[in-house]
């Protein structure tokens, strides 16, 4: 069996019949054209149903507002390459040259798009029931870690910002450097009357939102 194959049975609990398929899913764009980008959509979709149907069971008397804030830390970029890290898939990822030699298989965007290009493999061989097996095994430990719902960093501060009578927080890419499939994005966020604050993120949303955090650190 292959390594891929074998990792597949191994990590993800399921025998592959179709083994080109997941070598697709582990295909960055550097590679050709043959890539995981059109199994990373159906992924998602398939992970978002599932953690949604896993809080609206696990969490029966939350409101709406409380269960996105759930949903979105955990079918976050940041959470999927966390758990793609864990099971072991970035010496797996098929790279060209110049993208292996720019660290790409060590990038978040990278292994969480991956990810889900995994869990959307999964879903079109073994149906819904598998894909959903792997993702509530995978993502048990955050699941039950969660303790109060969590609040993203940017709804905090635009909150508080309107607690206290200020216009909405402003963000700006100030920059963005390094290669294509491993982009640097710096943000500066900014609340009139308040303070500002800049971070870098490999995505302009994780770069807003790690802003946001270190802003609101430090008004609170």
């Amino acid at each position: 069996m292959s390594k891929i194959g074998a990792f597949i049975e191994q990590r993800l609990g399921h025998k592959p019949r179709d083994i080109g398929l997941f070598e697709r899913a582990f295909t960055h764009s550097s590679v050709g054209n043959d890539t995981y980008e059109r199994l990373e959509f159906l992924g998602d979709r398939v992970l978002g149903l599932v953690i949604a149907k896993a809080l609206y069971d696990r969490y029966p008397q939350e409101p709406e507002g409380s269960l996105s804030r759930r949903y979105n830390a955990l079918v976050a970029r940041e959470t999927c390459a966390e758990i793609g890290r864990q099971v072991g898939v970035s010496d797996l990822i098929k790279l060209g040259k110049q993208a292996r030699e720019d660290g790409a298989n060590m990038s978040e965007n990278v292994i969480g798009d991956v990810v889900e290009a995994l869990i959307g493999a999964v879903f079109l061989e073994g149906g819904l029931d598998v894909a959903e097996g792997f993702v509530l095994r995978a993502w048990k430990p955050l699941l039950e870690g969660q303790g109060r719902a969590p609040q993203h960093p940017k709804s905090g501060l635009q909150e508080l910002a309107a607690a206290k009578g200020c216009k909405p927080p402003e963000y700006e890419v100030v920059s963005r450097t390094g290669a294509h499939h491993t982009p640097l994005f710096r943000v500066r966020v900014a609340v009139a009357g308040l303070g500002e604050a800049e971070a870098e993120g490999s995505s302009k949303q994780e770069a807003e939102t790690s802003a946001a955090a270190s802003l609101l650190s430090r008004l609170q």
